[in-house]
């Protein structure tokens, strides 16, 4: 099993904290033949040397761990796979841009060359009249100038979105979270209606992916009042805080 804390540790560096309550601080202070250790908020290894931080308790980072660094650790990779999107329509946008400021051009070429693709078609028993890469390309080349320019800016807009939505997941912003469920629900009809047409094995993975991860970040960040909603949502991140463990543990020896 993936221990994320280590990993993270690895990665990151410990994160020790020195508080000036001194009751808490000897929770989390040891003394060593080789010099002082702090415990780290992260993994709650005790790590040798000074903290990497010191003030009041109330100032300590939240540092995730448990299941909050899990799910910090799956919004990431769902943000990196919100790049290659983003990188995807980026360059699909560029090449419609591309060939409506070129496309007589680019159509001449295309009718001058295309015979000379039927010798390799027949003897590899490709169709090219029944081909629907060359309809789509001949469709491509009779649309206006005009329906070409408002493609190209909707394909724009879509990657924009999944920029939007990276940008978001990777900070581990709240609005991030809503963004990214409302951007992707908006999207999961068109993505149905496209295996309506044509079911391939890369269109039902990415749909596959795309409502796990709406039902995974309604559930489990609490949006839009599901699961405890906001409150909740807090007060997780409150009570998974070593230091706020630490401090209830204090509480409760004093009492």
């Amino acid at each position: 099993m993936v221990d994320f804390a280590l990993r993270s540790c690895g990665l990151r560096g410990h994160a020790t904290f020195a508080p000036d309550e001194p009751d808490l601080a000897a929770r989390l202070h040891v003394q060593t033949p080789v010099g002082e250790a702090w415990r780290c908020l992260r993994c709650e290894t005790f790590v040798v040397g000074p903290p990497r931080g010191k003030g009041p308790a109330e100032s300590a980072p939240e540092v995730p761990r448990g299941r909050l660094l899990r799910d910090r650790v799956l919004m990431r990779v769902l943000a990196v796979e919100r790049v290659f999107r983003f990188l995807l329509l980026a360059l699909m946008s560029y090449g419609v841009f591309r060939v409506r400021a070129a496309r007589v051009h680019l159509r001449d070429m295309f009718e001058k060359d295309l015979p000379l693709l039927r010798p390799l078609a027949d003897q590899i028993g490709w169709n090219i009249d029944g081909s629907k890469i060359i309809r789509h390309i001949n469709d491509a080349f009779t649309m206006s100038g005009t329906t070409l320019l408002w493609i190209g800016i909707g394909i724009a807009v879509y990657a924009l979105i999944e920029l939007v939505e990276a940008v978001g997941l990777w900070g581990m912003w709240r609005w991030g979270e809503y963004f990214a469920v409302v951007a992707t629900g908006i999207f999961l009809p068109l993505e149905i209606y496209e295996l309506t047409e044509k079911v391939t094995t890369l269109r039902v993975a990415m749909l596959l992916v795309n409502i796990i991860a709406v039902l995974w970040l309604l559930w489990s960040k609490r949006l839009f009042g599901l699961n405890g909603g906001g409150a909740a949502y807090r007060r997780e991140h409150e009570t998974e805080s070593l230091m706020s463990v630490e401090r209830a543990g204090l509480a409760t020896a004093t009492q």
